[in-house]
């Protein structure tokens, strides 16, 4: 979008952005950054101290993923600021100001919080270096057009200078500047620098706020008792033995189980234990993880609903000279196992109710919370703090975790703050997964070797079905459980691509990199199996089928980075994988050995990405490494395993990832570019997966049709 098409838009959805644009500058630019933050009004964007402290208001949650660091240096740029003088604050709950302008809500996730931003944090920084420079001109008499910015100093060729703490309070008088111009590429000086992130001092030296750090005044912890499979009632429940253990304070009934609230943490996870419960399973999930994926592919059987239709495949895949290839590709469920296990944090005060959490969805949270206390929604604040991992776990559409501590301060009449927290077993047992699906395609190659005929049908559960976001269904297909699976980046005459939604008692959540975790895979491993049996390059033959230059870049990038064709020692193999999701380009070559017990070790990875303007190569190495070891750790050994409806994984032992010595060496080739910030927290997950399947083809000749690698050995 073009910035006069977003000031347009900006303007015509309401006055929220705008006001979010005009009133924090006036009157805040002089504000004491020494001064509690609620003295602040809650439309501040940035705020600019006398002792020059140019204090950013995150409307993102900092995950890890570098997002204070991204919005800092796009302010900081415009604004003209040293980058010693920036500090990051998350901003209060406002959804009306604060709202993610795709979702519509306040929240973080689908890898857009830069690409959002872009635009309006710009504006923020290039405004308020338009009023320091006006008042600057009116003290020193001199014309706007002749004083200089540099590195948090303003200054004219008469010798007269100033920092921006001396000229914040007049500049907060003067009238606000309605039509800014912002810096072109050529112009930054900070964006596209390796800028160290400003949250790490405060994460290396302890004093970075987590959810699990919280401590309140007289605060207890509480821990559920959850029933063993999902969609199970509670009938009945014994806590004598429980309230027995020492500092426990108490024992109530929640909609989803029994919550022990203690002193401390320990108590709390002890004494839950003790609970005998018993559960009403009628309504439950009781199927296993086999009769799930059994149920599911009898669906394959079945047209489903149509995503896609060009041409005609059928006709081509009949056709007398084709050669054809039909292959089924399992996927399982997936936690996303965040370092920090789920937990938040609740206070209810003279009618006020206070949530800190690492929450990636502020809108929802503050809503469920308000709906369970009954209390009007301006009365339900939230802190968010900084989040141990994230990875679309912590935005949960339907915020169950914020429902259950609810319920529990309800429950105790609100006389103590509250922390909830999960076990790692809790967390991993909770459910939320990226859904389990199954994928059948077919494709027709002609007596050349061109692929004349494509077709995929997904079965699968529904990521956004029965919540807020149910109405981005179309005709009862969820597109984000599907994405990437139609509209190929390769041409194909005839293509046809449908999809069931399956029912299933498990809660599922998006999964980093969403629909893309799973339709990378098998369109790529396919695709690689189609060349194979045409005679073409891998590299070559995608090559051949695409119009897009930038993904084409990437992949001659990839290529070249890694001197694709050589010669590998025995026993080693090299794939390639290409995706474009989230906006960006992503090509991935894995080179694996293979053991002779069949274990697979990824030794080399070289991944070549474009994702527009890179605003800090650095966070970007770092995203696309973090990116590459959970997609790999998720293909090799990820799986959620259920049977008669209980979740059989429980923690790393049984849902391991890939260790510090098991990791390959990771090369990240960042594609030059002007082109507006794509998404990059997830576009490399899914395609490390199919790179090393392709690679595993290469050393032992057999294909992967279903994950985790694990399951092979």
């Amino acid at each position: 979008m073009r910035r006069r098409e977003f000031l347009h838009t900006s303007l015509t959805l309401g006055s929220g952005l705008v006001i979010g644009f005009h009133l924090p500058l006036r009157g805040l630019l002089a504000q004491d950054a020494a001064a509690p933050a609620e003295s602040f009004p809650p439309s501040a964007f940035v705020r600019i101290a006398p002792d020059d402290t140019v204090t950013v208001i995150s409307k993102h949650t900092e995950m890890g993923q570098g997002v204070y660091t991204g919005l800092a240096t796009m302010i900081a740029e415009e604004l003209d600021a040293d980058w010693s003088q920036l500090r990051v604050e998350s901003a209060p709950v406002d959804a009306a100001l604060y709202r993610h302008l795709l979702l519509g809500i306040q929240g973080t996730g689908g890898s857009m919080s830069v690409p959002n931003a872009w635009l309006q944090y710009r504006t923020v920084g290039a405004t308020a270096r338009a009023m320091l420079v006006a008042a600057a001109a009116r003290a020193w008499r001199v014309p706007a057009a002749e004083i200089a910015v540099n590195r948090g100093v303003l200054s004219h060729a008469s010798g007269k200078s100033a920092r921006f703490g001396e000229l914040a309070e007049a500049a907060a008088k003067l009238p606000f500047p309605t039509d800014v111009p912002l810096k072109t590429p050529e112009q930054f000086t900070l964006i596209g620098q390796r800028l160290p992130k400003v949250d790490v001092p405060a994460k290396v030296t302890g004093q970075a706020p987590f959810t699990i750090d919280v401590r309140r005044p007289g605060m207890k912890v509480a821990a559920v008792k959850h029933a063993p499979r999902f969609g199970g009632k509670l009938l009945s429940f014994d806590a004598s033995a429980a309230r027995a253990v020492p500092g426990v304070v108490d024992v109530v009934q929640i909609p989803t189980g029994v919550a022990v609230i203690a002193d401390h943490t320990f108590a709390a996870f002890r004494a839950r234990d003790l609970i005998e419960a018993r559960w009403d399973f009628s309504a439950a999930e009781n199927r296993g993880t086999e009769e799930i994926i059994r149920d599911f592919s009898a669906l394959l059987e079945q047209p489903g609903t149509v995503v896609q239709s060009e041409g005609d495949p059928v006709a081509a895949l009949a056709a007398t000279g084709n050669r054809t290839l039909e292959a089924t590709y399992v996927f399982p469920y997936l936690a996303h196992a965040c370092m920090e296990p789920l937990d938040a944090t609740l206070e209810l005060a003279d009618g006020i109710a206070t949530l800190r959490s690492g929450t990636q969805m502020q809108s929802i949270e503050q809503q469920r919370i308000a709906e369970v206390l009954g209390l009007p929604l301006q009365n339900v604040k939230v802190e968010t703090l900084f989040a141990g991992g994230g990875f679309g776990r912590r935005g949960n559409f339907v915020p169950e975790l914020d429902a259950e501590i609810a319920n529990i301060v309800k429950a105790t009449n609100g006389q103590w703050p509250i922390r909830l927290q999960y076990s790692r077993e809790d967390d991993m047992r909770a459910g939320n997964y990226r859904p389990l699906f199954v994928h059948r395609l077919r494709a027709a190659l002609s007596p050349a070797g061109e692929i004349v005929a494509w077709e995929n049908r997904l079965v699968g559960q529904s990521f956004i079905e029965n919540t807020m976001f149910g109405f981005l269904m179309q005709n009862g297909m969820d597109p984000l459980a599907i994405e990437g699976a139609a509209h190929l980046p390769y041409r194909v005459p005839n293509v046809h691509v449908d999809t069931h939604i399956a029912k299933a008692g498990v809660p599922t959540l998006a999964w980093r990199s969403v629909g893309h975790t799973h339709t990378a895979f098998s369109k790529e491993t396919f695709l690689d199996e189609l060349f194979a049996m045409a005679g073409k390059d891998p590299v070559a033959g995608r090559l051949a089928l695409m119009q897009d230059e930038r993904g084409m870049a990437v992949i001659r990038a990839a290529a070249e980075r890694y001197g694709w064709g050589k010669a590998l020692p025995e026993g080693r193999g090299a794939g390639f994988a290409y995706t474009e999701s989230f906006g960006g380009r992503v090509a991935e070559i894995a080179e694996v050995s293979v053991s002779a017990a069949g274990r697979v070790k990824v030794e080399r990875v070289v991944c070549a990405v474009d994702c527009g303007i890179a605003i800090n190569p650095q966070i970007i190495e770092a995203q696309v490494e973090s990116a590459i070891m959970f997609g790999l750790s998720a293909a090799l050994f990820g799986e959620i395993r259920m049977e008669n409806g209980e979740v059989r994984t429980t923690n790393f032992h049984n849902y391991p990832i890939v260790r510090m010595h098991e990791a390959p060496v990771i090369d990240v080739v960042i594609m030059q570019s002007t082109e507006s910030p794509t998404g990059i927290g997830e576009p490399a997950t899914p395609v490390i997966g199919p790179a090393v399947a392709n690679a595993y083809f290469k050393v032992t000749g057999k294909r992967i049709r279903r994950l985790p690698f694990e399951t092979l050995s």
